[in-house]
């Protein structure tokens, strides 16, 4: 196995684990987008600042999947470079 390969490899294997936290962050942003908004659809007392705060982490897990993406295509495309 070459060297440029073995970096290319880590550089994938971290592309994915950014696609993942990111889907998770994404998640967990999306749950509390919902949970903040339905007290005001259902005339409820509105949640503390904080919950609205933590719908916050939905663009930041998009930003962190998209980052794995982009390192994933990099790695693979030094990856075929490699190989021609």
């Amino acid at each position: 196995m070459s060297s440029a390969s073995s970096v290319g490899n880590q550089s994938a294997d971290r592309g994915e684990t950014y696609v993942k936290a990111g889907t998770i962050v994404f998640g967990l942003g999306a749950l509390a987008t919902l949970v903040t908004f339905v007290p005001l659809f259902l005339h409820l007392t509105p949640l503390p600042s904080a919950a609205y705060w933590l719908s916050m982490l939905m663009p930041l897990g998009f930003l962190l999947a998209l980052t794995g993406l982009l390192l994933s295509a990099r790695a693979q495309r030094r990856r075929v470079r490699a190989d021609a």
